[in-house]
């Protein structure tokens, strides 16, 4: 396992990852509802990582399968936000590159040190922000709205960004995870540190996106 190795299938499962986006925001643009692309995408994604939480060794099998299927949901609701909110995507990839950077060099420099506190803070806090999401997407579907997570009152914004902190800190779980994986197990292991640092990195966008999009309703 090693660095290179990450860095190369990081840079390839981001690359199917903005394929699909591509062909999903033309679809979009196109006139094509693409409401199901959306849809299927996200829950595709969820399928894969769950079977990869339980079964580590599909990783890189799986992994790829996850990235396309990713990119149809971003494609989807990046395509919304820019007809709505024009060049908004745009930067909230800029925004999520140097947050991801900037908190590589936190990790570096040790100015934020990954504890075993830190990490179980940090775990429980995103554990606790994805029951939230779940029992949102489940009411959502039942038609019953959830002003915390979807509304644009102060509230719904305040969890948006205490969200996209957490987000943002994950990173540095990830980077402790390679950091003391690297050299020590097999090549194997690379595909499954792949798949913890690009969930984290799209859900920094999702929720970067989010707040972006809410801000903008705002004023």
């Amino acid at each position: 396992m090693s660095i290179r190795g990450i860095i190369i299938k990081s840079f390839a499962m981001l690359s199917l990852v903005a394929l699909t986006a591509s062909y999903t925001w033309y679809l979009f643009f196109s006139g094509v509802v693409i409401k199901w692309y959306t849809a299927v995408g996200m829950f595709v994604a969820i399928f894969c990582s769950l079977f990869i939480s339980f079964k580590h060794s599909a990783a890189k099998y799986l992994l790829p399968i996850y990235a396309l299927a990713k990119g149809f949901f971003l494609g989807g609701i990046s395509a919304i936000a820019h007809q709505r909110f024009p060049n908004l995507p745009f930067q909230a990839i800029v925004v999520t590159i140097t947050t991801f950077f900037v908190m590589l060099f936190l990790y570096q420099t040790k100015m934020i040190r990954v504890t075993r506190q830190f990490r179980a803070i940090i775990i429980s806090a995103t554990t606790t922000i994805f029951l939230f999401y779940f029992i949102g997407w489940i009411l959502w579907f039942l038609k019953i709205d959830v002003p915390l997570l979807w509304g644009t009152s102060w509230y719904a914004i305040g969890f948006n960004v205490v969200a996209a902190i957490v987000a943002s800190f994950s990173l540095l779980l990830d980077f402790y995870y390679i950091d003391h994986q690297v050299g020590r197990y097999s090549k194997d292991r690379e595909w499954l540190a792949t798949w913890g640092l690009l969930i984290t990195l799209i859900w920094l966008y999702v929720e970067v996106l989010r707040l972006m999009k809410k801000l903008a309703i705002r004023f």
